[in-house]
């Protein structure tokens, strides 16, 4: 057993949310954010940004890593990119300026393709869609409901279209 197995899960937990480099066996090295260490095998998952990829998840077996070394510490944006990186698109938060942002957004569009929208609800939060359909924060396709299951499946493919070219 090596020093990084002998950590407790508390050691271990220090890790999490820094960018470190991990020496491991035969010479290799790794480097990346911590974003969990497995208490049973010690193995540690290390995620990486690189330019105009998409991100890569590595994961270093416990009993080969010799040394971790911390590089940085995360600020509040890589904790908030790094705690999203295995989220669910509908467990994402967003802001209340983030959603008034997407609402409007996908009002003025469904407007310009001349569907009739309106606001709906004490403060407006809810769209309603030609009558006959609601859409609820955060605005996705998934909070879209109506009794017309050949609306509900027209709108929410308009609705995802509308996201899917959104930067």
């Amino acid at each position: 057993m090596n020093d990084w197995q002998r950590k407790s899960p508390l050691d271990w937990q220090g890790y999490v949310d820094k960018q470190v480099k991990v020496a491991a066996a035969e010479k290799h090295e790794y480097e990346g954010w911590v974003l969990t260490v497995d208490p049973v095998s010690a193995n540690i998952v290390l995620a990486s940004f690189p330019e105009n990829e998409k991100t890569v998840i590595s994961v270093v077996s416990g009993h080969a890593i010799q040394d971790v070394q911390i590089l940085k510490e995360a600020d509040e944006e890589m904790k908030q990119r790094l705690s999203q990186i295995f989220a669910p698109e509908e467990s994402k938060t967003y802001s209340p300026e983030e959603l008034e942002r997407r609402k409007s957004g996908l009002k003025t569009w469904l407007e310009a393709n001349h569907i009739p929208v309106t606001e709906q609800g004490a403060s407006g939060e809810t769209l309603c869609v030609a009558g006959a359909l609601t859409v609820e924060p955060p605005y996705g396709p998934e909070e879209c409901s109506s009794s017309n299951e050949i609306i509900l499946a027209r709108v929410q493919s308009l609705i995802q279209g509308y996201f899917e070219k959104q930067p």
